[in-house]
C-alpha cells in the first residue's frame, strides 16, 4: 500500500464514529504505518489514535500514543510538528484527566504532566485558566475543599484562549462544583446561556444536561430534569467512554422514584463493566447501580454472557453487593494513591442514595413507580388486598358458608367466595367435621390454588376430596371434582390422557344421576379439557350435548356461549361465533358478570370487520374489566387503536398495558415494549420510540427470542435514522446483517444491508454507501432475487459516481447492465422502472467519463417508459439530463425543444423548475437569443453566474 493509499485510509477512518471499529482501524493503520516508515504519517496517525482513544473508551492506551507524539516533538522536531501544536497541547488536558482516574498511576506522575503543561502554555503565551482548572480537578478529587475552592477561583478569574474547554465542557465543570457545593441555583443560573446557544463539541449538550439533573430536581424543575434525562441519556447510551455519566442517570432515576427504570438501565450496560473506560468510571458505575439494585427487592437481573461467565439472570440483592464491593474496593485503592478518605465517602454516599421527595415520572414505557418484587406479583395474581366488606350470617354453619363459596365461585364473585372460605377457616378450621364437609372443603381449596396458577397443588387438593368423597358414598359430587380434576391434568401432555379419561367419565356418570344444571356441568367440563387439548370439533360436540337451559343456571349458560364462541372462533365459522359472542355479551350484562362481559368483548373486538366496531367493544370491556383482568383489554384496545388510525390514543394504552405488566411481574412487557416503540414512531415521538425500543431489544434478548429482537432491532435503527443519529442506525444494521447470516435470510440480509446503504448516502458517505450496496446486491444475487439486485447494483453506481472513485462507478455500471440484460422484455412496472433508471444511471456516470454521445444513447426512450407506468418526476429529470447533454453535444436547438416541453410539464413549485429553467436560458444563449434568456432569467429569479 503506497503512502498516499494510507494517507486516504487515515482520512476514512477520521471520519468513523469513536468506538471499538475506529480503534480497530487505527490499530490496523498504525501497523502498516510504522512498516512504511512515514514520520510524518506516523504522528498524524498516533495523534488520531489519542483522541480514538479517549472518545472511545480505551483511555489507557492514548497514554503510549500521546507519549510517542510529545517525545517526537520534543526530540526531533520537524515542520509538520508545528502545524499540529495546538491539538498537542489541547492533548495535555486527556493525560491529566485520564492519569487521575487510574489509581495504579501515582499523583506525583499527573502533577509531574501538569506541570509540562502549564510549562509549554507559559513558553508559548497561552492563557493558564485550563492548569487552573485541572488543578481544581486534582484537588476536588481527593477532596481538599479548600485548595479546590482556591484553583476555581483562579479557573474563573483567568481569561480564556483558543486552548480552553469549549463553551459547553467549561461551565460544565462549574456546574458540577456548583451542584456538588449545594449551589442547585447558581449552577441552573449559569447554564441557562450555555444551553440557549450553539454546542458541537463531542461532549454536548449531553454533559452539561447529565451535570444539571440533580440542580434541576433540587429547584423544583422537574420538566427540566426529566427532559435533561432524556436528551442526554440517549446521545450517551451507545458510548462506552461515557460510562460515569451513565452512571449519573442510574443514580438520577433511582432518587426520582424510578426503579424499575434505575435497574433497565444497570442491565443495558451492566457488561461495560467488564471492560470499563477506566476503574474511576467503573467505581461510579458501580455504586450507583448498587444503590439501585439495592431497592430491586426480590427481582433478578440480566447478566450478558462474558469471557468465563455464562448469561444468566442473577439476584439483584446479589448483585447489588457484588458491585457495592467493586466500588468500595475501587474507592480503597484511589484513597491509598491520594493519602485521604475522600474517595471512600463519597461512594459510601452513593451506595445510600434512596428514592426522595415526590416521584417524578421519566419512562416512556412506565407511567407509574411499580416495585420489581415477587410479593407484588403475588398479590395480583392471588387476587389479594383490599377488598369490599361482605356481610355473612353469624350463625351460617359450615355447610351453609361451603355452599355459599361454592356458588359465588359459580357466579365469577371472587369476593364473596373468599370471604366465606376465610370465614368457614376462622369459624370451623379446627373443628372435628364430617367427610363430605372436609371434602367439600378440599374441593374448594383446590378452585383456590388454581386460581393462583398452583396447579400441582390444586391437582393434589382436587385428588384428596375426590378420595372422601367415594369413601362416603358421595357419587355426584365426586363425579364433579373428577370432573375439575380432569381438567387439570388435561392442561399438561403428562397428564392429558389421565385427566380426558376421568372428565369423560364423569360427564357419562351426571348424564345418568345428575340434575340438568349437573349435566350441564360435567359436559362444560368435558368441553373445556378438550379445548386444552385444542381438539375444537369434539369440545364443540360435548358443548352440544349440554341441556339447552343448564338446569336454570344463567351463569353457567354465560360460559357455555363464551366457550362456544371460542370454539367456533378457532374452527373459522366466524358468523356462528359473532352470534354466540353476542349472546354471551348479553348474558354477562345482564348477570353483570365482568369477566364474561371482558372475554365476550374481547371474542368480538377480535372478529370485528371495522376498527371502530373493535374499539368500541374494548371500551365496553375496559369498563367492566376487573382489576385483575385489564392487562388484556389495554393490549387489545392499543391494537384496536392502531388498527383504526388513532395511534396517538393508542400510545396511552400501551403504556398503561407496559405499566401493568411490569407492576404484575407477568412475562410479555418486552413484546409491549416494542408495540409501544412503533406507534411512538407512528406519531413522530422518535425520541420515546427509540427509548422503548432500546428496552424491548434488550427485553427480547433476555428472553432468548433473537427472531423478535432482531425485527424490534430493525424498527429502532429506522428510528435512529429519523432521529438523525446515522452510526447508531448503521450499527443495528451491521448486527442485524450478522444476525442473518444464513441461506433462508438472504432477502432479509440484503434489505437490512442495502439500508445501511441508503443512510450512508444520504449522510455524503458515498463510498461506504457503495460497498453497502454491492454486498446488498450480492445477496439479492445469492438469492435468485435479479430485480432486487438490479435496484442495488444501480445504488452503488450512484454511490461510487458521488464519491467521485469513476473507475468504481463504471464498473458497477458494467454489472447494472449485465444485470438489466437478464430482465429485458419483461413489462411490469417495476421492471420498467428500475431498466429506465438503470440506463439514466449509466448515463450519468458516462458523462463523467466524457461518453456523452453513448450517454445520450442511453437515454434514448427511457422518459415515455417512465411516464407509461406514472412516473413523472423520473421522467423530467431523464429529460433534463438529455436537455443537458444535448448543449454539451452542441444542440442547442433540440435541446430548447425538450427543455421546453420539461419546463411546461413541471408543477410551478416543482424544486426542478430553476434547474430547468436555467438549462434552457442557456439553450437560449446559445442560439443567441439573448433577450428571451434574459426574460426567462428574470421570470425565475436566475442568475446568469448561477
Amino acid at each position: 500500500m503506497s503512502d498516499e493509499d494510507l494517507w486516504r485510509v487515515l482520512r476514512g477512518i477520521t471520519d468513523m464514529p469513536y468506538g471499538a471499529g475506529q480503534i480497530a482501524a487505527l490499530e490496523q493503520l498504525l501497523r502498516r504505518v510504522d512498516a512504511a516508515d512515514d514520520r510524518h504519517l506516523a504522528f498524524v496517525t498516533r495523534m488520531q489514535a489519542t483522541e480514538g482513544y479517549i472518545y472511545g473508551g480505551e483511555p489507557a492506551k492514548s497514554f503510549v500514543t500521546f507519549s510517542w507524539c510529545l517525545s517526537e516533538f520534543d526530540q526531533d522536531p520537524q515542520p509538520y510538528h508545528q502545524r499540529h501544536l495546538h491539538k498537542l497541547l489541547w492533548h495535555f488536558k486527556y493525560m491529566v484527566n485520564g492519569l487521575l482516574n487510574f489509581p495504579e498511576v501515582p499523583l506525583d506522575r499527573t502533577y509531574a504532566v501538569l506541570d509540562d503543561m502549564e510549562r509549554r502554555y507559559r513558553e508559548g503565551g497561552h492563557s493558564l485558566r485550563t492548569v487552573h482548572k485541572y488543578r481544581f480537578r486534582i484537588a476536588d478529587h481527593v477532596g481538599d475543599a479548600e485548595a479546590a475552592a482556591h484553583w476555581y477561583r483562579l479557573w474563573q478569574t483567568t481569561p480564556s484562549d483558543d486552548l480552553s474547554d469549549c463553551a459547553g465542557c467549561d461551565p460544565t465543570s462549574q456546574v458540577e462544583y456548583l451542584a456538588d457545593t449545594g449551589r442547585d441555583a447558581e449552577a441552573v443560573e449559569l447554564a441557562e446561556p450555555v444551553l440557549a446557544g450553539r454546542l458541537n463539541c463531542n461532549e454536548q449538550p449531553q454533559a452539561i444536561l447529565t451535570a444539571l439533573l440533580l440542580p434541576y430536581l433540587r429547584t423544583g424543575r422537574g420538566d427540566e430534569a426529566r427532559d435533561a434525562h432524556r436528551e442526554a441519556y440517549r446521545r450517551l447510551r451507545g458510548n462506552l467512554a461515557d460510562l460515569w455519566e451513565i452512571g449519573d442517570h442510574v443514580e438520577f432515576c433511582t432518587v426520582t422514584g424510578n426503579g424499575a427504570r434505575a435497574v433497565e438501565l444497570v442491565e443495558r450496560h451492566l457488561d461495560w463493566l467488564d471492560r470499563p473506560p477506566s476503574p474511576a468510571a467503573a467505581m461510579h458505575f458501580a455504586a450507583a447501580a448498587a444503590a439501585a439494585l439495592r431497592q430491586a427487592g426480590e427481582s433478578t437481573v440480566y447478566r450478558r454472557a462474558a469471557e468465563g461467565r455464562p448469561a444468566a439472570e442473577v439476584s439483584a440483592a446479589a448483585l447489588a453487593d457484588e458491585l457495592a464491593e467493586t466500588a468500595t474496593s475501587l474507592a480503597v485503592r484511589f484513597d491509598a494513591r491520594n493519602g485521604t478518605a475522600h474517595q471512600s465517602e463519597w461512594v459510601a454516599r452513593r451506595l445510600a442514595v434512596r428514592a426522595s421527595g415526590e416521584h417524578l415520572p421519566l419512562s416512556a414505557s412506565v407511567r407509574r413507580p411499580v416495585g420489581r418484587t415477587a410479593d407484588r406479583a403475588e398479590r395480583v395474581r392471588s387476587g389479594k388486598g383490599e377488598r369490599p366488606t361482605v356481610d355473612l350470617p353469624a350463625d351460617a354453619g359450615p355447610d351453609d358458608l361451603l355452599d355459599l363459596a361454592d356458588q359465588s365461585w359459580g357466579r365469577h364473585d371472587q369476593t364473596t367466595f373468599r370471604a366465606a372460605l376465610v370465614a368457614f377457616d376462622e369459624r370451623f378450621g379446627s373443628a372435628e367435621l364430617p367427610a363430605r364437609t372436609s371434602a367439600h372443603r378440599l374441593a374448594l381449596r383446590a378452585g383456590e390454588r388454581a386460581d393462583e396458577e398452583d396447579l400441582e397443588s390444586a391437582v393434589e387438593l382436587n385428588r384428596a376430596a375426590l378420595k372422601l368423597y367415594r369413601e362416603v358414598g358421595e357419587d355426584v359430587p365426586a363425579q364433579v371434582v373428577a370432573g375439575r380434576l380432569g381438567v387439570l391434568l388435561a392442561r399438561s401432555d403428562e397428564g392429558a390422557e389421565e385427566g380426558l379419561m376421568l372428565v369423560r367419565e364423569a360427564a357419562e356418570a351426571l348424564d345418568r344421576s345428575g340434575d340438568a344444571r349437573e349435566r350441564a356441568g360435567g359436559h362444560v367440563r368435558l368441553a373445556s379439557a378438550l379445548l386444552q387439548r385444542e381438539r375444537w370439533a369434539d369440545a364443540l360436540a360435548a358443548l352440544d350435548r349440554a341441556p339447552a337451559d343448564a338446569g336454570g343456571d344463567r351463569h353457567l349458560l354465560a360460559r357455555i356461549a363464551t366457550y362456544r364462541a371460542h370454539l367456533l372462533e378457532q374452527l373459522d365459522r366466524v358468523h356462528e361465533a359473532r352470534a354466540a359472542v353476542d349472546e354471551a355479551r348479553q348474558l354477562g350484562r345482564e348477570l353483570g358478570v365482568g369477566e364474561v362481559i371482558v372475554t365476550a368483548c374481547l371474542a368480538h373486538a377480535r372478529m370485528a370487520d371495522d376498527p371502530a366496531d373493535a374499539v368500541a367493544a374494548c371500551d365496553e370491556a375496559l369498563e367492566a374489566a376487573p382489576a385483575d383482568a385489564e392487562l388484556p383489554v389495554r393490549v387489545a384496545r392499543a391494537r384496536a387503536l392502531q388498527s383504526a388510525g388513532r395511534a396517538v390514543d393508542a400510545v396511552d394504552d400501551f403504556v398503561e398495558a407496559v405499566t401493568l405488566c411490569v407492576e404484575q411481574g407477568a412475562g410479555g412487557d418486552a413484546i409491549l415494549r416494542w408495540e409501544l416503540a412503533n406507534a411512538y414512531q407512528m406519531v413522530g415521538r422518535l425520541a420515546e420510540a427509540a427509548e422503548v425500543a432500546e428496552e424491548a431489544v434488550l427485553g427480547l434478548d433476555r428472553m432468548g427470542a433473537q427472531a423478535e429482537a432482531d425485527r424490534c432491532r430493525h424498527l429502532l435503527a429506522g428510528v435512529y435514522a429519523g432521529l438523525g443519529e446515522v452510526d447508531p442506525a448503521l450499527a443495528l444494521l451491521e448486527q442485524l446483517a450478522v444476525n442473518l447470516d444464513g441461506p433462508d435470510n438472504l432477502p432479509y440480509r440484503a434489505q437490512v444491508l442495502e439500508e445501511a446503504g441508503g443512510i450512508l448516502f444520504d449522510a455524503d458517505r458515498d463510498a461506504v454507501a457503495g460497498e453497502r450496496f454491492a454486498a446488498a446486491a450480492e445477496e439479492y444475487r445469492r438469492g435468485e432475487l435479479p430485480l432486487d439486485e438490479l435496484r442495488a447494483r444501480r445504488r452503488e453506481a450512484y454511490a461510487w459516481f458521488w464519491a467521485n472513485d469513476r473507475d468504481a462507478a463504471v464498473r458497477a455500471v458494467e454489472v447494472v447492465d449485465a444485470v438489466a440484460a437478464t430482465l429485458a422484455g419483461q413489462a411490469e412496472p417495476p421492471v420498467t422502472y428500475e431498466l429506465a433508471m438503470a440506463a439514466e444511471v449509466g448515463a450519468r456516470v458516462l458523462i463523467g467519463e466524457g461518453r456523452l454521445d453513448e450517454a445520450l444513447g442511453r437515454l434514448d426512450g427511457v422518459p415515455d417508459r417512465l411516464r407509461s407506468i406514472g412516473a413523472f418526476s423520473e421522467a423530467a429529470m431523464a429529460e433534463r439530463l438529455a436537455g443537458e447533454l444535448l448543449l454539451r453535444l452542441d444542440r442547442p436547438a433540440e435541446a430548447e425543444m425538450l427543455l421546453r416541453r420539461v419546463l411546461g410539464g413541471l408543477p410551478v413549485d416543482a424544486q426542478p423548475v430553476r434547474q430547468t429553467a436555467w438549462l434552457l436560458a442557456r439553450a437560449l444563449d446559445l442560439l443567441d437569443r439573448p433577450a428571451e434568456a434574459a426574460a426567462l432569467r428574470a421570470e425565475h429569479d436566475l442568475d446568469e453566474d448561477d
